[in-house]
């Protein structure tokens, strides 16, 4: 019983410790995750739109910005319509915002460039 205190009193502090200077050096876990790997590479590509999209785009009145900074950024990747193992350009779908999607958008993610196919609107 003794150890588990003398243990807890060292670890405890130690995590607090931890946690506010990674916090002010603004590190997170969250990159790690599959959903956020996905984003982060396609946001670091060149983007392409195909007249499909483009279309779409017009119609609902969306730009390359809105696109990006949002649907893309805080969408969520749909693994199950996706797919992510296709050589030698994965495909994506992604839906805005994560709960009640308004928007899904299909892209394929090239090694250079990310040519987005489709944008649809859901509701």
């Amino acid at each position: 019983m003794k150890k588990i205190k003398f243990f807890l009193i060292g670890l405890i502090p130690g995590l607090i410790l931890v946690f506010f200077i990674l916090n002010k050096k603004g590190a997170s876990c969250s990159g790690y995750l599959p959903n956020s790997r996905v984003i982060a590479e396609t946001l670091s590509k060149e983007f392409k739109y195909s007249e499909e999209a483009k279309n779409a785009m017009t119609t609902y009145k969306i730009d390359e910005k809105f696109i990006k900074d949002s649907i893309i950024t805080k969408g969520k990747v749909d693994f199950d319509k996706s797919h992510a193992q296709k050589k030698p350009c994965p495909d994506y779908v992604i839906t805005y915002p994560e709960k009640n999607p308004s928007y899904e958008i299909t892209f394929e993610k090239c090694e250079e460039t990310v040519t987005v196919n489709s944008l649809k609107k859901l509701k």
